[in-house]
């Protein structure tokens, strides 16, 4: 992680910091997403990104059916690009990247997965100050962490109070999927400086509106640089619901 990755999950570097590990498969090795750019470097067995919306859809709800059978309630915040697409973003997803506060969660989300095929079992990854686990659901990562890096500052997408203060809840397959919020994502994919994914959050929020003061504090907490700040110059608030 972020993700994040957690799969994402939110990492203090330029970007989000060191890269979260390269997929060997095969004898060669793949690239594999980093939604907020802090995990380390690890072996994984093949897997391939989500081909569309509807297998993303398809890949969350068999996940979170089998998450709920033995964590009926957990705390979770969706990061990354699947957290994007989810809202209604037309984002390339890379992998499902799923936060969460606690070790013990992590634990019971790997005890839920079980029977999927393992491409890291839970294990503490001192670089990043994660615990992290991921699976392989219908050949998509599906990938569990905590962040722990001490943060206080609110505007990070995966670390600190901001994931847990910021989210939007999607409903998919019966199930409540809480999402980080969009504008997070976006200072991510800035300091990532991946237009392929930051121009589609900005067309995005273009249209539906964006929540314009923590999209600044954000950037500021985060040191958006003003040539990639600037681009939100047009954005207008959302209209409360």
């Amino acid at each position: 992680m972020g993700g994040g990755g957690v799969g994402g999950a939110g990492g203090r570097r330029a970007a989000g910091a060191g890269g979260r590990r390269a997929a060997r498969a095969g004898g060669r090795r793949a690239a594999v997403s980093d939604p907020a750019g802090i995990l380390s470097a690890m072996d994984v067995p093949r897997t391939r990104p989500p081909r569309d919306r509807h297998e993303l859809d398809a890949v969350l709800s068999r996940g979170f059916d089998l998450i709920r059978a033995v964590v009926p309630r957990l705390e979770h915040r969706l990061v990354g690009t699947a957290a994007a697409c989810l809202q209604g973003v037309d984002v390339p997803v890379g992998d499902v990247d799923l936060l969460v506060a606690r070790r013990q969660d992590v634990d019971a989300v790997a005890q839920a997965l079980a029977g999927l095929p393992c491409v890291t079992a839970p294990r503490w990854i001192e670089a990043s100050g994660q615990y992290f686990a991921c699976y392989s659901l219908d050949g998509i990562r599906f990938e569990i962490s905590t962040v722990e890096s001490p943060c206080a500052e609110d505007g990070w997408e995966c670390q600190g109070p901001g994931p847990w203060r910021h989210f939007v809840t999607v409903v998919r397959g019966g199930h409540r999927i809480d999402c980080v919020s969009l504008e997070l994502r976006l200072t991510t994919e800035f300091l990532r400086d991946r237009p392929d994914r930051y121009r589609p959050l900005l067309a995005h929020l273009g249209a539906h509106g964006a929540d314009l003061p923590l999209l600044r504090q954000s950037m500021a907490v985060r040191r958006v640089p003003h040539t990639l700040a600037r681009l939100t110059r047009e954005l207008q608030a959302a209209t409360p619901p």
